[in-house]
């Protein structure tokens, strides 16, 4: 496939990524701060957001299994999971981390459960769609052209 029908399908991509609220500004500001000196700073960060919020997914499966569940302890997870998530522009997991935050507040246990399935099904879903965009990113350095910068609007 010629440059510019790559470069094309990553600009359309990247537009609906954003526009269905896969992904926020602050991922183009993360996008901003790659460079030639460091060509995969983005990759590079979203993979260890994805370690680390597998990390935290177990440790919450993990505390709302337990007989009597420390919903402070599920909240400061929760609280580090939307943290990293907000970082890396990944909108939909901050705002399923925003209600499960209410959840425990509540002390709402099958809220709190349903929550981790719809934080779980977003972190999924996110992570396939970053793939993509990666993959992209790479079949258009392959073929000799540059990725598209996106506009901080």
């Amino acid at each position: 496939m010629e440059v510019s029908r790559l470069q094309r399908r990553y600009v359309d991509f990247t537009s609906a990524l954003y526009h269905e609220g896969f992904l926020d500004a602050q991922f183009t500001e993360l996008q901003h701060l790659q460079d030639e000196n460091n060509p995969n700073f983005v990759s590079e960060v979203v993979s260890l957001f994805f370690e680390d919020s597998e990390r935290l997914l177990n440790e919450l499966s993990r505390t709302l299994d337990q007989q009597i569940v420390d919903f402070r302890k599920v909240d400061a997870h929760v609280h580090q999971l939307k943290g990293s998530s907000a970082s890396i522009g990944a909108q939909r997991v901050k705002n399923v981390c925003l209600a499960f935050r209410s959840c425990c507040d509540e002390n709402n246990l099958e809220g709190c459960l349903g929550c981790l399935q719809q934080v779980r099904q977003e972190c999924y879903l996110v992570k396939n769609k970053l793939d993509a965009l990666f993959r992209l990113e790479q079949q258009i350095l392959a073929a000799g052209g540059a990725v598209p910068i996106m506009s901080k609007d």
